[in-house]
């Protein structure tokens, strides 16, 4: 994927959320363990409410930030990585989480990169705020799923 400007970075990245949603409900369907069923329920409400966020900030963001214009940002087929993504049925809350970090992680490095060659301090700041709520979400998502251990 080709990203031109920053508006279209936040919309995929939003999109992005989307598709480990809807991974996470297929990988529910699938799994033997009620732990980990309940693992990934919670992982797809993280998702949503992801998506929803970012996309209220699109739409409260300026325009002058949301159009601006990168060259050479490109980015895998998020959507096709997520689609092929299997675990087995047997799957363990550990190989869950590996998933997910690896998927968020991917992500995060995305949003980090495209502040790096931002051409204003300014649009460097906002992605490198949505970098940190990123992993201070990340971090609060891992707490949570290691206090499930305690149910």
């Amino acid at each position: 994927m080709r990203i031109q400007q920053l508006s279209e970075l936040l919309d995929y990245v939003a999109k992005c959320h989307l598709d480990m949603e809807k991974l996470y409900k297929r990988l529910d369907r699938n799994a033997d363990s009620s732990r980990v069923k309940m693992m990934l329920t919670y992982f797809q409400q993280h998702q949503r409410h992801i998506y929803e966020t970012l996309e209220s900030y699109i739409e409260d963001a300026p325009s002058r930030i949301l159009n601006t214009w990168y060259k050479d940002i490109t980015f895998e087929d998020f959507s096709k990585r997520c689609a092929e993504a299997s675990l087995p049925a047997n799957m363990h809350e550990d190989q869950v989480l590996e998933l997910h970090l690896d998927l968020e992680n991917r992500l995060i490095a995305l949003l980090e990169k495209t502040a790096m060659s931002s051409p204003t301090e300014e649009i460097k700041s906002a992605l490198m705020d949505l970098v940190r709520v990123a992993q201070t979400q990340q971090k609060r998502l891992v707490h949570s799923t290691i206090r499930m251990d305690d149910i």
